[in-house]
């Protein structure tokens, strides 16, 4: 067994665990890389069926490119895909790019607070209706307690103090202190009525592991990825106000592999295309304290 089928073999685990131990259970999905590749282990673990919802939080500044792979891939594999939105942000204009917020304050308002209030119910939910294609409210405000996320501890240094099982509280308040121990495969999964937990399968999974699973599996992704012409490629999907490329010509997965093996980017932070990391310091710790994903 080589590594990428030990971290695949982890990875199938603790999404069946996290199914076998939550009631209410979702799925977030980024439309980048890593959630994509959460995705396709979660359709392997369950046998082509993923058997919670996929949700995804639209800031309403992604890419169209993104929400069209978000929606053809969603049709295609038959997931049950729901968004969530601050449409009181948005129309009010209290944005980074509309000049009423910084990006940290941007990020808070259209990420962390769209994620805590879609996930507890509070705010509107919209679901792929399969036949129309199209999204509709959800009458389903039910929340979601487990919630299972693409995080790498290598990616950012905030996400490596994480655990396979991260609990929150009902605010999604991230105690980083508080966090419980996992020794030899033994997680803990029981955990106070009320309590919000992270599940990070991917927690191990380098973004070298990432693209060597990625070309192995043949697992589609955005093209975004790669250099299409001009010399640059995104290294990290986000919001484009804030989101941009880096300079490459990798324009295949061998490229990308050998640009990561090869130490060419061993100076360049993963999320250097990022600008709201910068604004916190460089890292995100205190968003993700607060919910972040």
């Amino acid at each position: 067994m080589d590594r990428l089928d030990r971290l695949e073999a982890i990875s199938v685990h603790i999404l069946r665990e996290a199914y076998a131990n939550f009631k209410n259970l979702c799925m977030l999905w980024s439309i980048g890389k890593d959630s994509t590749v959460l995705l396709w282990l979660a359709r392997k673990a369950f046998f082509g069926h993923v058997p919670f919802p996929l949700v995804h939080i639209d800031t309403g500044y992604k890419y169209p490119e993104m929400i069209k792979y978000r929606d053809k891939l969603a049709m295609e594999w038959n997931l049950d895909m729901i968004y969530g939105q601050n449409t009181e942000a948005l129309r009010l204009k209290h944005t980074f790019p509309d000049g009423n917020a910084t990006r940290l304050e941007c990020c808070r308002r259209l990420k962390t607070e769209a994620l805590k209030h879609t996930l507890d119910g509070t705010w509107t939910r919209y679901r792929l209706n399969h036949a129309t294609g199209k999204y509709e409210p959800d009458p389903n405000r039910e929340p979601f307690t487990g919630v299972i996320v693409g995080v790498r501890a290598d990616e950012e240094g905030s996400r490596s103090k994480e655990r396979y099982f991260s609990p929150r509280d009902q605010e999604n308040l991230w105690n980083i202190a508080d966090q419980p121990p996992e020794f030899w495969n033994h997680y803990k999964t029981d955990f106070a009525p009320g309590t919000h937990v992270r599940i990070h399968p991917l927690l191990d999974w380098t973004e070298l592991d990432i693209w060597k699973y990625i070309k192995r599996e043949n697992i589609p992704v955005i093209p975004m990825y790669f250099d299409r012409g001009n010399g640059k490629r995104f290294r990290s999907l986000g919001c484009y106000p804030c989101t941009f490329p880096i300079d490459s010509d990798a324009k295949t997965l061998d490229d990308i592999i050998f640009e990561l093996e090869s130490g060419k980017l061993k100076n360049i932070a993963e999320r250097s295309g990022r600008a709201q990391d910068k604004e916190d310091g460089g890292g995100l710790e205190e968003l993700r304290k607060e919910g972040y994903m």
